[in-house]
């Protein structure tokens, strides 16, 4: 059986959608963006896999051997960043694996910018 290569291709943020966006909608997706940061273990993980390159997507089981927590908490880091928009998985019986959305840390940083400086 021929094993499936996984890469990171897919889902990625769009920089000058910010432009667009009312102040509203850029506080709001600010907020949901900075809760997926808001645990140093979140941090880690999104350092991790932000240094991984983009066709080596990163298997949870190596996420969970690089931090110091119980497999469990490490899931539920990955969830929260998952559903915050951080990070996107995908299923490869019986691995999971994961990766940064595409352009995330500028997307946020863009966002932090024009929240505080209304720009």
């Amino acid at each position: 059986m021929k094993s499936k290569r996984l890469t990171c291709d897919g889902t990625s943020v769009d920089l000058k959608g910010i432009e667009m966006m009312s102040m509203d909608e850029c506080k709001r997706r600010l907020a949901q963006l900075s809760k997926g940061l808001a645990h140093p273990a979140r941090v880690e993980i999104v350092r991790i896999l932000e240094n991984k390159p983009r066709d080596q997507r990163c298997i949870c089981c190596d996420i969970v051997k690089a931090l110091p927590l119980a497999q469990s908490s490490v899931s539920q880091h990955l969830k929260v960043l998952k559903e915050t928009g951080w990070i996107q998985g995908e299923i490869d019986r019986p691995r999971v694996c994961y990766c940064t959305v595409e352009g995330i840390p500028e997307y946020y940083l863009a966002l932090l910018k024009r929240t505080l400086h209304g720009e």
